[in-house]
């Protein structure tokens, strides 16, 4: 969970806080979780968290509010999923398809995966 791969885990808590504003958990202009909040959550020290708000606040993805916490600013959804698209078409989009390319999957493949999740989604 977070605690896997290499990265950093004030970074993953980070991109579950764009995750949570992706999905609508934290709409915009609504607070997000205090430090400590969030800390007991992932159950890591506050310094841990801090270290994601300084970077949440550096991308402009939360703003604080004196004497409140932070927030989320209008307008944020739209700019992480362009950063997120750019993010996948770099890194990972390469990776998928050249194993697409390795299994012998074409991406009609692809497709009719997707269809069949979408459908189950309803």
């Amino acid at each position: 969970m977070i605690y896997q791969n290499e990265r950093a885990i004030y970074v993953k808590i980070a991109d579950r806080v764009c995750d949570d504003i992706l999905s609508g958990k934290y709409q915009e202009d609504e607070r997000v979780p205090s430090v400590r909040e969030l800390a007991a959550e992932y159950e890591v020290n506050t310094n841990t968290v801090l270290r994601t708000f300084d970077i949440l606040q550096r991308d402009e993805i939360i703003y604080p509010k004196r004497g409140i916490c932070v927030f989320v600013p209008p307008g944020v959804r739209h700019k992480i999923r362009i950063a997120r698209k750019q993010e996948f078409r770099k890194h990972e989009l390469p990776e998928f398809l050249r194993r697409l390319l390795l299994l012998g999957m074409a991406i009609d493949d692809v497709v009719k995966a997707w269809e069949e999740r979408q459908d189950t989604k309803g």
